[in-house]
């Protein structure tokens, strides 16, 4: 019997593992390291997050970005030199080597209660028994796809979610929906891979951020630096995401929907001026195949493509994990179709866990970011390691109380 089980080996299930390893208790850990950043998003590209904010979550702070870069004499700057996708995938991939080693490369199909317990099943076809199960999946089962979209074919629709490799859009008319950071990589990335891109968009304009500068002690003191980005709003996302439980539902679906909305780094605007076509202002009405292209009706004006992405986002709609049993989903309360969780992230079936996405309407817009691992990490696995009846583990928890916030 496994004390623990952790599903998934993004930035959160990694640094959950890396901490619970560290505290001894019995963990195995399911999952591809790093698939979403090496096979789904695209080749090229540049994180959005900073240095400082891309960062896989040891114990006593081991195994930083910054660390990695200056071992290996790769440019960096916590905040100036914008992370390669590749440099951050190879880091991780490092990081798991030596803190994870014992990380099982297979997915999980099935999960349902045992008892007061869980049985999972692999796709290698073992089944394994454990007392908690902490679900770490990220954004990967989660892509939202525009229902007007929907009704056409998979050769001519996808989501960004779908494609690493856009250069089997060379020569080809592609049309990016949303006017966020993916749209935006997506279709300058598509113009570098030797594709005519359009985006539309309903916004009306497509906004980029600004390019660091120094700042004074004042503008430090009234706009303070987060992992999430500057300002007092994104500091209290991430110095206090356990306040934001207590606000009303409206309040806290309009604050996920809202803060932190469609942004992109300030280093691909001329990319994307130069190169992108943009139709902005404007619904998809309808779409519909033409002579194997796609016509979409944009309220007065059609755009004809060859191929449509929708770069529009990710909702943590329960449902969508497939692999949960349907008795167990439907014994998990939510909100707004998300998992409802506690302080320690154990939603209302007891030993059953979820974090980042799965938790923003917890714990706010720090879940849809990196960087949230920095919090749930220690505090769930100091949690975790007191459940667990391992003496040695409820001992270092203690010790590291102060870890917790």
């Amino acid at each position: 019997m496994t004390s623990v089980a952790v599903i998934g080996a993004g930035p959160y299930g990694l640094s959950i593992a890396a901490y619970l390893r560290d505290y001894g208790v019995n963990t195995r850990v399911f999952g591809i390291p790093l698939d979403t950043w090496r096979s789904h998003m695209p080749a090229g590209m540049l994180l959005k997050s900073d240095g400082f904010a891309s960062n896989v979550y040891g114990p006593k702070a081991v195994g930083t970005l910054a660390d990695y870069c200056h071992e290996r004499g790769i440019p960096y700057h916590d905040t100036d030199i914008p992370v390669p996708l590749q440099v951050f995938s190879d880091y991780a991939i490092d990081f798991q080597r030596r803190f994870v080693p014992d990380l099982e490369e297979v997915l999980v199909t099935g999960l349902t209660r045992n008892g007061a317990g869980f049985r999972l099943k692999l796709t290698d076809g073992q089944e394994v028994l454990a007392d908690r199960v902490v679900c770490a999946v990220g954004i990967s089962h989660f892509a939202a796809l525009p229902a007007k979209l929907a009704c056409l074919p998979p050769e001519l629709v996808s989501h960004s979610f779908d494609h690493h490799d856009l250069t089997r859009f060379a020569g080809r008319h592609v049309t990016v929906v949303g006017a966020g950071s993916s749209a935006v990589d997506t279709a300058v990335l598509l113009s570098d891979s030797g594709a005519t891109v359009s985006l539309v968009a309903r916004s009306n304009a497509v906004k980029f951020g600004g390019k660091p500068e120094p700042r004074g002690t004042w503008e430090m003191l009234r706009s303070p630096s987060s992992g999430v980005g500057p300002g007092l709003r994104n500091w209290l996302c991430e110095a206090m995401p356990s306040l934001f439980r207590f606000l009303p539902g409206d309040l806290r679906l309009r604050l996920i929907r809202t803060h932190l909305g469609p942004k992109s780094p300030w280093h691909m605007k001329a990319r994307f001026d130069a190169n992108v076509s943009t139709h902005l202002g404007r619904d998809i009405v309808g779409a519909r195949e033409v002579d194997g292209r796609v016509e979409l009706d944009l309220g007065g004006q059609t755009l004809t493509t060859d191929h449509v992405v929708a770069a529009t986002g990710y909702y943590p709609d329960l449902s969508r994990l497939e692999f949960l049993d349907d008795g167990l989903r439907r014994a998990v309360r939510t909100h707004a179709r998300m998992p409802m969780v506690s302080r320690w992230f154990e939603s209302s079936v007891a030993g059953l866990y979820f974090v980042g996405p799965a938790a923003v309407d917890t714990f706010g817009p720090l879940m849809r970011f990196m960087v949230g691992a920095e919090y749930v990490a220690p505090r769930i696995a100091h949690h975790l390691a007191q459940r667990t009846g391992s003496q040695a583990a409820f001992t270092r928890a203690r010790r590291r109380r102060w870890l917790v916030r």
